[in-house]
């Protein structure tokens, strides 16, 4: 099952493997992002659990068999014993992985896979596609809630993304600190708060605004949250007030200048006695217009953010990648790593230890090898950020629910030091010259690093 949510290469590598003898070799390979997107100074790792649930049930169909036997590009090698060894297939391995919802830096492994290569290489594809697409969610949405302040953020993003990555959209934003979703099919999956009110058709279904306000709140006399801004902002405030009374939870914006309207659109509903009514902000925001609103006093006590989010327009893509580290060759473990310019990578099994000061911020990220001592590293008892979460294949403990990801993230955020929450307009990484947290790699490990570069380069002259 989802075997073919991949990249052909994959396959085309995993055929290699097997017809080659080396589907037993045991690889180890790790998740990890070469440098943080611009105007991001941390990450938020998501998409974990949803990799987890993958590998457990990972598996070929005979419709998917069929399917590859007739693809041109893998005819040659679908033979008999190669399509009996996809019928049997089973993700077996181990993975190691940091909590979802913890902060994560340049170069800091998210994950780890050891397993027989063939496993290792076909899950790579999904892993980066749920991981990369996850992080960047929680990471904008993380942002947006900093710049909220003690307003609340709904995410409106459902219409602006593929339908699937919309679920996704909601999860990781809640996980970061939004007050709910419009979409529902999140909010059944995973408990979310759903929130929402009327569109414009509504009001303009209608003879009159009047007439639509009238109705909407006969039909919903307790939920009552009215957009009042289809023709004139003002006048659909007071109308919205003299029809709803009591009973009005809120007005929602939804287009011209936020801050003057709210503000005068407050003394309007106050004065009506719907004091308790919430000011609902909504259309193209993100993280700097909503600081703006709120550094000038806007009277809003909702922010709808759909767009700029789900796409997070500023930073669309995160680039993590997923490399070896480690393989099995001529019956001996052997480091692996990459020398390439601008792409280099660390060879073995990593650890991240997180090192805080007295007062429990953040003060060092220290990128080890998986099986060196952190005492000597850092001042004090280090977190370990990798934890196992499947031996052989099965999990090694019970999903974690979005409640616990969303206490963590919190927890997280809360112990940065504040010049990473800045929301500045940063330099692409590449022409960065302050960047105020890096993470260090230990020197055992740049001892290995120099191990591996004899040996490769050596053997390369």
């Amino acid at each position: 099952m989802d075997a073919l949510r991949t990249d052909l290469y994959q396959l085309t590598m995993a055929a290699g493997y097997f017809h080659r003898g080396m589907q037993d070799r045991r690889a180890t390979c790790e998740m990890f992002v070469r440098r943080l997107p611009r105007r991001r100074r941390y990450l938020l790792a998501m998409g974990i659990e949803r990799l987890v649930g993958y590998l457990e049930n990972l598996s070929f169909t005979e419709d998917e068999i069929r399917y590859l036997r007739d693809l041109p590009a893998l005819r040659d090698a679908m033979t008999e014993p190669f399509v009996e060894y996809l019928r049997r297939f089973r993700f077996r391995g181990d993975v190691a992985a940091v909590r979802e919802g913890t902060v994560v830096f340049a170069n800091e492994p998210l994950i780890r896979i050891s397993a027989p290569i063939i496993e290792a290489q076909i899950v790579e594809t999904f892993l980066l596609s749920a991981v990369n697409h996850a992080t960047m969610i929680a990471s904008k949405a993380a942002r947006v809630v900093r710049a909220a302040g003690n307003a609340g953020v709904i995410e409106f993003g459902t219409r602006r993304t593929h339908p699937e990555a919309a679920v996704d959209a909601a999860r990781a934003s809640y996980a970061a600190g939004f007050v709910g979703t419009s979409n529902v099919e999140a909010g059944k999956r995973f408990g979310i708060p759903v929130m929402g009110t009327a569109a414009h058709i509504w009001t303009m279904a209608h003879a009159t605004e009047e007439e639509a306000f009238e109705n909407y709140v006969a039909t919903f006399p307790n939920a009552s949250i009215l957009l009042i801004d289809t023709y004139d902002t003002l006048r659909g405030a007071e109308r919205a007030a003299r029809i709803a009374k009591d009973k009005l939870k809120g007005v929602r914006l939804d287009s011209g200048d936020l801050l003057a309207l709210s503000r005068a659109v407050r003394p309007i509903l106050d004065a009506a006695g719907c004091t308790s009514a919430k000011i609902v902000a909504s259309g193209d925001l993100n993280e700097y217009k909503i600081e703006a609103l709120r550094r000038a006093g806007a009277p809003i006590d909702l922010y709808g953010v759909g767009t700029d989010l789900v796409a997070s327009i500023d930073s669309p893509a995160l680039g993590g990648v997923y490399k070896l580290v480690e393989i099995e060759q001529d019956g001996k473990v052997v480091p692996i790593c990459k020398f390439s310019e601008g792409k280099a990578t660390f060879p073995g099994p990593h650890q991240v230890y997180r090192f805080v000061d007295g007062a429990g911020m953040l003060a060092r990220d220290v990128i080890a090898l998986a099986d060196e001592d952190p005492r000597g590293l850092g001042e004090g008892e280090p977190e370990v950020l990798l934890v196992p979460r499947m031996k052989n294949g099965a999990r090694t403990e019970p999903a974690e629910g979005l409640d616990a990801v969303r206490a963590r993230v919190a927890r997280e955020l809360a112990r940065l030091p504040e010049a990473l929450h800045v929301l500045d307009e940063a330099p692409p990484p590449t022409e960065r010259t302050d960047e105020p947290f890096r993470a260090v790699p230990s020197t055992r490990l740049l001892e290995l690093v120099e191990d591996v570069r004899a040996r490769v380069v050596g053997a390369a002259t």
